[in-house]
């Protein structure tokens, strides 16, 4: 199997896709963070002395996607035309969607999965004064569109890696 992000010497390099035509790209991820009752309320009211959670992990997740680049070494700066981050808060668990949207010659996978997983991070964050056992589950993609691999959706509920 040849990888595309070693040369022919082993070393580590950034794919080059200069030859490849722009085209719309647009990825989902999503995942979840357990936690009390307890601390789900406090998010709910707003009574959680950092802030308003909710705003605050979607902004930080908006961020997150667009500095995507400076994260992950083999990923390239984009063109990010569009980054949406919902979070529903449910009984047991905040559950985040991130949708990030591009015209350009690379997916959007790993913005979308970068601004979930911070969005998540940012959750935790807020809250880890009042509930320490908060448990970051599930980040994973959702659907992607565009480019040469064409379209992908996982099957809906699927948790595991079968195709």
């Amino acid at each position: 199997m040849k990888f595309s992000h070693f040369d022919e010497e082993g070393r580590a390099k950034m794919v080059d896709v200069t030859g490849k035509p722009s085209t719309e790209r647009e990825a989902v991820a999503e995942g979840s963070i357990f936690m009390a009752p307890e601390t789900i309320q406090l998010v709910r009211s707003k009574a959680i002395p950092k802030g308003d959670v909710v705003t605050v992990a979607r902004t930080a997740g908006i961020m997150a996607a667009k500095k995507t680049w400076e994260l992950v070494p083999m990923c390239h700066p984009l063109n990010i035309t569009s980054v949406d981050v919902d979070i529903s808060v449910g009984e047991d668990r905040m559950s985040i969607k991130g949708r990030v949207r591009s015209v350009g010659q690379t997916g959007v996978e790993m913005e979308a999965l970068t601004a979930v997983s911070v969005a998540a991070l940012t959750i935790y964050d807020m809250c880890k004064a009042v509930d320490k056992r908060m448990i970051i589950s599930d980040i994973l993609l959702v659907e992607k569109r565009g480019g040469k691999s064409g379209e992908f959706r996982r099957n809906p509920g699927s948790r595991n890696i079968d195709k």
